[in-house]
């Protein structure tokens, strides 16, 4: 496998450029440790949020259990489950976090005249919301097909349908958070658009408390659509702030004033591809209705704790995508790279280790956080079942956060007006990872299919690990294609290291988790045994993103006379 991108496609990256002398610090610079920060403020925020999420998640196993309601409203609930990756998480930010860095790296080679960065708002904006209001009256008005089609085996489809018809409202809020906070985030802002989960779920919370007894399940669809608008309100006040601070200019000149172009047919990869994705969500709702009441609640709430021993990971990537796609905008490809090797493996690391504690201590884990109330003991093992299969598909979710960042960023929505937009075949490979994301969903379905009637609930996470791992492997050889040079042999060798670290410690994890029959005990144990076996065997392999934090710590633990001896006169 080359690492090396084919010639023939050279000519489709733009020429490299020197960074102005003012500019941000260099892909993977230190200098006032920015990154560190920067991840520091996102991942407290992050964290509360998940907290805030899990704690939404436990009460409505707790006032509802996993039965026809939750189904109903979880059917419900692919509509913001779906709108969230396609307008806040994903595919917004592949297409605007671009988009906003290049307007800022020419307003810093343009200090005099017009600020792209407001022409780019003004171009953009007002369409957006357009495509935001006609999608939420196409979703109101189509909620009992879209149920018909989603769910068709579903016991209660009026309950999922009126649902639907309020979760809608979350579009059009969701769209103008993403895109803002897209904005916010080229501008190394952090902390707002960190922020909106944390508004959001506190939002669902308050309605679910107060409105649980009289609304039923409906009062977490009304919590939905209330908490999407204090979303975007969030990241509203400090972007506006930011554009009004910009430099101010002809109101309605052309964007290409500020030399830049709109390519808006460069939307539509980015949108196949992250409706591909979720279309795993599809499936599983499809195949998993006809199961028995509450599969597609004990679905629901593995895929939610699973998704937390990655979300470390996706957090890394959010902070440093905008350094990428300033790098990509100044042409300076081998900084990219350097950025997206050393992501792939800090990423891979954190998400290996939070997989192999899900592998130990899943039992204890979901009887800790969900059994009680209506959530009995059956539905605590059957969804303790689901996790550990789905968690041998993290890894390749956590990869797949990383690759397609910087793959749509060298084909970006908004484009330099000097250079010059290739034609012909080489815009097949925008396409790329939607395919590789079809074929993975084509192997989602057919394990599905296949596996389902024998293993239920777990054919379907089967199904999922399986595909998405395939669309892993296909991406990773389309970043190279794309024109990002990955030295592969290292890429793969460092994650076999990190693979071998993980699944020892998920063995030595699970022997120490099966000692106690206690849940907060049991979860102890085996979290700390995971820990502590992960940092010694990533260390022995000679797992760099393991061994370099490991020995760090234990220079920084070692007494001072210990590390003071070789300084001591010859003397003594």
């Amino acid at each position: 496998m080359t690492t090396e991108p084919p010639a023939a496609l050279t000519p489709a990256f733009p020429a490299p450029r020197s960074a102005p002398a003012a500019g941000p610090p260099a892909v993977g610079d230190p200098r006032h440790g920015f990154v560190a920060k920067a991840f520091g403020v996102t991942a407290v925020l992050t964290a509360a949020g998940s907290v805030l999420g899990m704690l939404r998640d436990l009460l409505l196993a707790t006032f509802f259990g996993a039965n026809q309601g939750t189904d109903a409203f979880l059917v419900a609930w692919t509509v913001p489950e779906t709108a969230a990756p396609l307008l806040i998480e994903d595919c917004m930010a592949f297409l605007m976090v671009p988009a906003f860095s290049l307007a800022l790296v020419l307003r810093e080679e343009r200090p005099d005249g017009p600020d792209p960065v407001r022409q780019l708002a003004r171009a953009t904006l007002p369409g957006l919301l357009l495509v935001l209001c006609a999608l939420t009256l196409g979703v109101v008005l189509g909620a009992r097909q879209l149920v018909g089609l989603l769910a068709p085996g579903l016991a209660d489809p009026e309950l999922a349908v009126t649902c639907t018809r309020i979760t809608a409202c979350t579009i059009l809020p969701f769209g103008l958070a993403g895109y803002l906070g897209s904005a916010l985030r080229a501008h190394h802002s952090f902390i707002a658009p960190a922020g909106i989960y944390v508004a959001y779920n506190l939002t669902i919370l308050a309605a679910l408390l107060t409105g649980h007894d009289l609304l039923g399940v409906e009062s977490a669809a009304i919590g939905v659509a209330a908490g999407s608008l204090l979303m975007a309100a969030v990241v509203a006040v400090p972007i506006g702030r930011r554009l009004r601070q910009g430099r101010r200019g002809p109101a309605r000149s052309p964007l290409a004033d500020q030399g830049l172009v709109l390519i808006p047919l460069a939307v539509l990869p980015a949108v196949a591809f992250t409706l591909t994705r979720q279309a795993q969500v599809f499936v599983e709702r499809y195949l998993g209705s006809g199961l028995p009441p509450g599969s597609i609640s004990h679905l629901n709430y593995a895929a939610k704790i699973s998704q937390l021993a990655m979300t470390v990971a996706i957090l890394l990537v959010t902070v440093t995508f905008p350094l990428v796609a300033r790098a990509l905008a100044a042409g300076d490809l081998d900084a990219a790279r350097d950025r997206v090797e050393k992501d792939l493996g800090q990423g891979a690391a954190l998400v290996l280790i939070g997989t192999a504690f899900l592998m130990a201590c899943a039992p204890s884990v979901v009887a800790l956080l969900f059994q009680r109330g209506a959530f009995g003991p059956r539905d605590a093992a059957a969804t303790a079942a689901v996790i550990r299969v789905y968690s041998f598909g993290l890894p390749a979710q956590a990869l797949i956060g990383v690759m397609i960042r910087p793959y749509f960023s060298l084909r970006p929505v908004v484009r330099r007006a000097g250079d010059q937009c290739d034609d012909g075949g080489r815009r097949l490979l925008d396409w790329y990872p939607a395919a590789a994301m079809a074929l993975g969903l084509v192997v989602t379905a057919a394990v599905g299919l296949a596996a389902t009637d024998r293993f239920g609930a777990l054919g379907l996470a089967a199904g999922n690990a399986a595909g998405i791992t395939t669309t892993a492997v296909l991406l990773l050889r389309g970043l190279v294609l794309r024109g990002i040079a990955l030295r592969l042999r290292l890429v793969l060798a460092g994650h076999a290291r990190l693979l071998g670290a993980a699944a020892g410690a998920a063995g030595l994890g699970t022997l120490a988790a099966g000692l106690a029959t206690d849940p907060l005990l049991s979860t102890l144990l085996g979290g700390l045994t995971v820990a502590l076996a992960f940092a010694a065997l990533g260390t022995v392999l000679g797992a760099r993103e393991v061994r370099g934090p490991v020995l760090a710590a234990v220079r920084a633990l070692s007494p001072p006379a210990v590390a003071d001896e070789g300084k001591l006169p010859h003397g003594r």
